[in-house]
């Protein structure tokens, strides 16, 4: 969910107030008083290991500290870059899933004019279960029915899998997932939920006639004891599976892919979330992964151009991340990528949803 924010800068003033807060960074890169030198960058869990392993790389080779990089969940972390410009706010938010266009708004409302939008590869929403686990067989449709509040705007009674479908087992429906602020939940509900709500004729036509009422019948969740957020934590949610083998669990490929001793991949209409079912679009979760850059820090925070290179270096066909389970870009959206990293090339608000 998105927050929104009171516009810190208005009118004439506003123009004064930026022109302040820039200079301010420029002079010290100021962030609670102190001098900033280092990169700072806040947002998705599942982005989060592969930017850190960028940030140390970039370390290595430039001399440079090591950014500073938060996992807040993606919608945590476009509610702190958006906030403003200078030393005390993020240069980089990163993201699970493409920035909205209301996140955009409240970006250019708030003096976070230019933003440059870099997509640094591909990954895919996973369920998993545990290595003991029943071995279920799923359609999006299932998952629809299971987890959806009111499936085809009637109250949810399914309590079993079996209630769900006869052919799925008679163990309660119980996943573990991220929270409300993650990009992983909104890609889950996008991907995975409303695609089997769409399965129903109905439900697709009315996306046409009612948006809003398609969008609370079809990605509407239930809560405990059925969908159990656990936070910005995807380790948290590995080991929940662990010790209750019949539950599933929701994260991002990278995370099952490291975890393949301890959980299994459970295949959605036949097809099982591998990097290359992910990376063709075979597999129905896939997604891109973004990191978002403030053009008005590049030049003032030491490396920040620096370190967008080496991530797309990191991301590139046999480049590093791909050992922690970051699934290439075709190579038209990858060189876009390069070109807007290189450029500093900002976002077109009009080009989001």
């Amino acid at each position: 969910m998105v927050k929104t924010f009171a516009p810190r800068l208005l009118g004439v003033a506003s123009a004064t107030v930026v022109a302040l807060t820039l200079s301010a960074c420029q002079d010290q890169a100021s962030q609670g008083g102190a001098a900033r030198d280092y990169i700072s960058a806040v947002g998705s869990s599942t982005v989060y290991p592969f930017a850190t392993a960028v940030g140390e790389k970039f370390a290595e080779a430039t001399g440079g500290k090591t950014p500073k990089i938060d996992s807040t969940g993606t919608g945590g972390g476009f509610e702190r870059f958006c906030s403003g410009v200078g030393g005390d706010t993020p240069d980089i938010a990163n993201a699970s899933r493409r920035m909205k266009a209301k996140e955009f708004e409240t970006c250019q409302a708030n003096g976070v004019k230019d933003i440059v939008e870099v997509q640094i590869g591909i990954d895919g929403i996973a369920l998993g279960e545990a290595q003991r686990g029943p071995g279920f067989k799923l359609t999006d449709e299932d998952v629809y029915k299971a987890l959806a509040a009111n499936p085809y705007g009637k109250p949810n009674t399914a309590k079993t899998w079996k209630d769900v479908n006869p052919a799925l087992p008679a163990v309660a429906i119980s996943v573990f997932g991220p929270p409300s602020t993650s990009g992983t939940y909104d890609a889950f509900k996008e991907l995975i939920l409303a695609k089997g709500c769409d399965a129903n004729p109905e439900m697709k036509a009315l996306k046409d006639s009612d948006k809003d009422k398609h969008e609370s019948v079809c990605t509407g969740l239930r809560g405990a004891p059925f969908y159990v957020e656990q936070g910005e934590n995807d380790n948290l949610i590995i080991s929940k599976l662990d010790k209750n083998p019949t539950s599933l669990g929701i994260f991002g490929f990278s995370y099952l892919d490291a975890n393949k001793d301890k959980i299994k991949a459970v295949p959605i209409k036949g097809v099982l979330p591998t990097y290359d079912a992910i990376a063709d679009g075979s597999y129905p979760g896939s997604r891109p992964l973004f990191i978002y850059v403030k053009k008005a820090h590049v030049g003032v925070i030491p490396g920040l151009a620096e370190y967008v290179a080496e991530f797309l270096k990191g991301a590139g066909e046999g480049g590093y991340l791909g050992a922690k389970g970051l699934i290439v870009s075709p190579k038209s959206v990858a060189d876009t990528a390069t070109a807007n990293a290189q450029n500093m090339t900002p976002l077109n608000g009009g080009e989001l949803k």
